[in-house]
């Protein structure tokens, strides 16, 4: 009896385990072309900025004011997914990954939902709060001071879930914010963010997943996504 129990708690655990993991699903960047990408707005992938090597797709140190490519997003748009990635930023750099992407939105830069990805200790940013600090909902929900982030130049692994309306930010395994589209807690925080005056911000959209151009050096690699089963939560 003891060893039939033993079996099952450890089935249990290892189910909780795998539970925890990102789907594998496909690739969004095959880690030798810009294949699936295009520059946000424009037709096709940014001439300068971006670089593919040794499996990284990295932006380019440029300077705020500097000449680089701007953001690029997914060609294709997604509306519930498990995504994940590995990235590792430059000392004092500052980058997102964002989804729920528009281009019918007005502006150059893309206003989404952003998974915060920062030097938590040297960029001026993530000194504002932990709003603004890596795996947060970028200036709108908080991630815990006691996430398991690797610092600058080492490599984190990052999840975004959208699931219906649930969200979910992973860090390196561990789920560190989640929150509901639309809810009246999320709404509250938006009232207090840049977004306040943004009209879909925190409403779900089909979307495309975008890589950010803040002017640092950023890398990114295994970016693959696992869509899921379409739910009622979604506005087209």
């Amino acid at each position: 009896m003891r060893r039939q129990l033993f079996g099952v708690l450890l089935a249990l655990a290892a189910g909780g385990a795998v539970a925890a993991q990102p789907a594998v699903g496909r690739a969004l960047f095959d880690g030798r072309t810009t294949a699936g990408w295009r520059g946000f707005k424009l037709p096709a992938f940014p001439d300068r900025g971006w670089k593919v090597a040794d499996g990284w797709i990295t932006h380019l140190k440029t300077g705020e004011n500097g000449q680089g490519g701007g953001d690029i997003i997914t060609i294709d748009s997604f509306d519930n997914f498990d995504l994940s990635f590995e990235w590792k930023v430059a000392p004092g750099a500052n980058s997102g990954v964002k989804y729920l992407v528009s281009e019918d939105r007005p502006g150059k830069s893309a206003v989404a939902h952003e998974y915060q990805v920062i030097d938590d200790e040297r960029h001026p940013d993530a000194k504002v709060g932990p709003h603004r600090a890596t795996a947060a909902l970028y200036d709108a929900i908080p991630a815990p001071a006691n996430k398991p982030i690797k610092p600058a130049g080492e490599i984190n692994a990052g999840r975004i879930v959208v699931n219906g309306n649930h969200v979910e930010h992973w860090l390196n395994g561990v789920k560190v914010i989640e929150y509901e589209l639309g809810s009246p807690a999320l709404m509250a925080a938006k009232a207090k963010s840049k977004f306040k005056d943004e009209p879909l911000w925190g409403r779900k959209i089909k979307g495309h997943i975008l890589l950010q151009d803040h002017g640092d050096q950023v890398a990114f690699r295994n970016i693959r996504i696992r869509e899921l089963p379409a739910t009622a939560g979604t506005r087209q």
